[in-house]
């Protein structure tokens, strides 16, 4: 795969905290938060008209975010009704999703200027607020593994031999980049009738120590659901883990978020008069039987070979912080120097938008290659069911 999708912005909301939590975000809806990010690009002298497709990712496309919330988002951005616009849908993958669409539509000369991003307003449509079939009946949950997320993440940390101690000191650290993370460049301050609702990420907690969240309870110890993990992995060495080990501290917070990347030709950007701060290098999506929430390793890897590169030429990796287990697993996998993996925290301190977390983890790639002076990132995200996405990019420097 040689891809040419090159990145020419990159733009993302802040994280809010949710409804429950006192979020800043949780009064504006989706629509809003993504027809913001677009009207920054029109501020930043982008030509809507320019643009082929609008694509973006949603998890959980229920309630405000169904019936092509795209489409709504360009409405509310004032851009032209000529301007097409759809969503794509992979549950945690779906952002990652919709940029790898966008990608490949500019590589194979099918579009010259595509933004592709996501969105997910978790105060106003819940995760799994759409009621999906197979967390409802129980001969589907049967057939296609699903189990709350919270046990796949503790039969993977037990499977792969992680401690709670482990897994708790991952989230102090998290924390602690998280709250020591520099000025987002690529965040776009959400504004409601002239008002900033919000400018920086929300959630972190500096000061957070590991023999505080030691006293915290698990959470999915005693989940019915364990009986399904077990009767999946009967034949492959299935571990429970005594007591649970991911905690409130240790799992992803929920949050109110939205990205936009936009992706473009060589002409596209000469037309446009701007220069590409990088590329989409390659992308691929990879599966293991479901509960299993380690298929990222094998989307890394094929996303890498596909690159044409290994391991030893990346300098920046995103690992969706799912829970605390997977940027720990993939880094043990891939053998990552943990100094190069989410240096500046992640989902367990500041949130996991779900759809949004994908150009989220694309942004902030970015802006760390371009601190080191350019080079390759990898970009991943593990999803329910089983289900991984992983996308290289390069950053010109």
């Amino acid at each position: 795969m040689a891809a040419n999708a090159l990145i020419y912005g990159a733009l993302r909301t802040p994280r809010g905290r949710v409804r429950r939590e006192g979020g800043a975000l949780a009064g504006v809806p989706a629509h809003e938060l993504f027809g913001g990010l677009l009207s920054e690009y029109s501020r930043l002298g982008v030509s809507a008209a320019e643009v082929d497709d609008v694509i973006v990712g949603v998890s959980t496309p229920f309630g405000e975010q169904a019936g092509d919330v795209a489409r709504v988002a360009l409405s509310a951005a004032g851009w032209p009704e000529t301007v097409s616009a759809g969503t794509v849908s992979r549950m945690c993958c779906s952002g990652l999703d919709a940029i790898a669409s966008g990608a490949a539509q500019v590589a194979s000369g099918g579009s010259e200027l595509i933004v592709a991003g996501g969105v997910e307003s978790m105060s106003r449509t819940p995760m799994f607020g759409d009621k999906p079939a197979f967390a409802l009946d129980s001969e589907l949950g049967e057939l296609t593994g699903f189990v709350t997320i919270g046990v796949a993440a503790d039969l993977t940390a037990a499977r792969f031999g992680f401690t709670r101690s482990e897994l708790d000191d991952y989230a102090v650290r998290s924390h602690e980049q998280s709250a020591a993370a520099p000025t987002w460049r690529s965040i776009v301050p959400v504004r409601v009738s002239g008002k900033v609702l919000l400018e920086r990420d929300e959630g972190a907690r500096p000061g957070t120590r590991a023999e505080s969240l030691a006293e915290l309870p698990t959470l999915f110890d005693d989940d019915p659901l364990w009986e399904r993990a077990a009767r999946r992995f009967a034949d492959d060495g299935f571990v429970r883990p005594v007591g649970g080990l991911h905690t409130v501290a240790t799992a992803p917070q929920l949050a109110d978020a939205a990205s936009a990347v936009l992706l473009g030709s060589v002409a596209a950007g000469k037309t446009l008069g701007i220069e590409p701060r990088g590329r989409v290098v390659s992308w691929a999506h990879a599966a293991v039987r479901s509960p299993g929430l380690w298929a990222g390793e094998a989307a890394a890897r094929k996303a890498l070979a596909r690159a044409g590169i290994g391991v030893a030429d990346v300098a920046v990796a995103e690992i969706n912080e799912s829970f605390a287990v997977t940027p720990l697993l993939l880094a043990r996998q891939l053998e990552l120097d943990a100094g190069m993996v989410n240096a500046h925290g992640g989902a367990v301190s500041v949130g996991h938008p779900l759809g949004a977390s994908g150009g989220i983890l694309l942004a902030n790639a970015l802006e760390r290659l371009e601190e080191l002076g350019g080079g390759y990132g990898v970009l991943v995200i593990p999803a329910a069911l089983g289900l991984a996405t992983a996308v290289v990019v390069e950053a010109f420097g």
